[in-house]
């Protein structure tokens, strides 16, 4: 088991029981938390990608930095401590299971800053690599 140490970044803490932000509606302790604390791996690029929008909300540094695409990967992730997620729609998906290399995963982050929304529309691009989903870019759509 690895688990995802948080560096210097500040970390909000999850609420025990409550939904996981990524949209299932199921436990977040049953749906991405076993991610994220590093006692699974994403096994569908989809499964990474909502994954990887809790690791937003809970401003987990290390866990983006390790499925981020070593070619692509920066070398930290800047969170805004104004900006709060507010939820999460997956719109497509194009390949990413066991036997793919690629996937596009469409979605839709809305969040507000200042009390302003805005929307994040995006096809991400994944690989696998090893076994192991990683995000490569996005295009904003």
């Amino acid at each position: 088991m690895r688990a995802y140490a948080n560096g210097d970044s500040i970390m909000k803490q999850h609420v025990p029981q409550e939904s996981c932000p990524c949209g299932t509606k199921q436990p977040y302790e049953t749906c991405c938390g076993p991610y994220l604390s590093g006692e699974l791996v994403a096994g569908t690029a989809e499964q990474l990608m909502r994954s990887r929008y809790c690791g937003f909300v809970y401003r987990n540094e290390d866990y983006l930095l390790a499925t981020w695409h070593p070619q692509t990967r920066p070398s930290r992730v800047r969170f805004d401590e104004r900006q709060h997620w507010l939820g999460l729609s997956v719109r497509e998906t194009h390949s990413g299971s066991d036997d793919d290399r690629e996937a596009f995963v469409e979605f839709i982050a809305r969040f507000k800053v200042n009390g302003k929304g805005h929307r994040l529309h995006e096809n991400s691009r994944f690989k696998k690599i090893d076994g192991h989903w990683y995000y490569v870019n996005g295009e904003f759509l």
